[in-house]
């Protein structure tokens, strides 16, 4: 793809992408995107930049699948001053090829899906306790109530880390989610990482040291323990990844079950069919098609990557838009309506595509598809009350701050 000078009124719609006001409502700023671009894609040169805004599923997926596009290709050259940095570099998401291939290896080791599959369980038992909370006051919060607990509370079982330190691990799960995403650059919020970098660090450097002196149940052991061809994890990689686990396990589903049920709010008809089938095998799937906990991805590109007419040239910085690629209607007819029976919902790239696709997809699906099943069953009266909350002023990885609900 050749890059000219970007219109003035391309320019104006990827600018406002990134406003606040555009956080509730997304989709028709990607709308304007989509309409501007051509394949799928808009190329884009600004003065210091070059790119493409990837709008379309053929496209955002051609790109998740090259064995040529380079995840996180700035984070390994940054100053390694900065502890959030340091944090980031030693993470299976911004390393790739063999050095990917490795990380990823060791660390799927102890992710199996017997290790999933006997998370059901624990699931189901803390739904349990936390739904009877919200019970006993009638609703409230249900960010507070349930969505932040509940995968805190799962993944953190999982490492074989305490329930005392829940708040710490929630707020460093926020710090990275922050970092990731590129959130505001200000001196308090980089400060604010970097003293939560150092606490993860030392935190996490010694529970491992006395992980591999004595090997406990969970997650975190199993990673102190994983060896490929007599290789381990290094100390950084073993804090990096599993704080990475501990975020990515936490922010997706903390984001997808509120917004979930904010866009449900608003299709009463896809919430009866819901209560009428709490657990019909595609909730889960279509939730995270129509909700994208995650917004945006980016690829560098090693090589061209060619959909259809358009080439992608290498040497590119492709923003990937995974949120229009999931309302795509070229692939997806009626992309703004929840639909149980719409047979390609998995098609979504919620959990991206290709070398770096998520790890912790099934458990995100088993908590989803749980989580949907309960509400739907023990609360089929639940309303929203407040039909436009507040957003977490983060465009990537978008989620309500708070969502008030009534029980009924």
């Amino acid at each position: 793809m050749t890059t000219a000078p970007l219109p003035t009124d391309a320019q104006t719609a990827i600018d406002a992408l990134w406003q606040p006001e555009a956080l509730p409502n997304p989709y028709p700023g990607y709308e304007r995107v989509r309409a501007l671009g051509h394949g799928g894609a808009l190329d884009a040169t600004f003065p210091d930049w070059r790119g493409a805004f990837l709008t379309g599923h053929a496209a955002c997926s051609a790109v998740l699948r090259s064995p040529g596009a380079i995840s996180g290709g700035g984070i390994q050259g940054m100053d390694t001053a900065s502890d959030g940095v340091r944090l980031l570099q030693s993470m299976m998401l911004f390393h790739n090829g063999m050095s990917h291939q490795r990380l990823r290896g060791l660390v799927s080791a102890a992710f199996t899906p017997r290790v999933i599959e006997e998370q059901r369980e624990l699931v189901r038992t803390l739904l349990g306790s936390l739904l009877d909370d919200l019970a006993a006051t009638g609703g409230g919060d249900i960010v507070a109530g349930l969505s932040n607990p509940l995968p805190a509370r799962v993944i953190m079982g999982m490492l074989g880390l305490h329930g005392d330190d829940e708040a710490r691990f929630v707020r460093w799960s926020q710090s990275v989610a922050d970092l990731l995403a590129g959130a505001d650059q200000s001196p308090e919020l980089m400060a604010r990482i970097d003293t939560d970098a150092r606490e993860m660090r030392a935190f996490f450097r010694d529970l491992a040291d006395d992980l591999r002196a004595r090997p406990q149940p969970g997650l975190l052991s199993a990673l102190a323990a994983a060896q490929d061809s007599g290789e381990k994890l290094s100390g950084d990689e073993l804090l990096s990844n599993a704080v990475l686990l501990l975020t990515a396990g936490h922010e997706t589903t903390s984001n997808l079950i509120p917004g979930g049920l904010l866009e449900l709010s608003r299709q009463p008809d896809a919430w009866a069919a819901l209560v009428a089938n709490p657990r019909h095998p595609n909730v889960a799937d279509e939730l995270l098609r129509v909700v994208s906990p995650v917004q945006f991805d980016g690829r560098m590109l090693g090589t061209d990557v060619t959909v259809g007419d358009v080439t992608l040239t290498a040497g590119t910085f492709t923003q990937l838009m995974l949120g229009a690629a999931n309302r795509d209607p070229a692939v997806f007819p009626e992309p703004d309506r929840i639909d149980w029976e719409r047979p390609n919902s998995a098609r979504h790239l919620a959990f991206a595509a290709g070398p770096h696709y998520c790890l912790g997809a099934s458990l995100a699906r088993l908590e989803i598809s749980e989580t949907y099943a309960a509400l739907a069953t023990r609360f089929p009266e639940l309303r929203v009350t407040d039909p436009n909350p507040p957003f977490k002023p983060n465009a990537v990885l978008r989620g309500v701050q708070r969502l008030d609900v009534t029980l009924g």
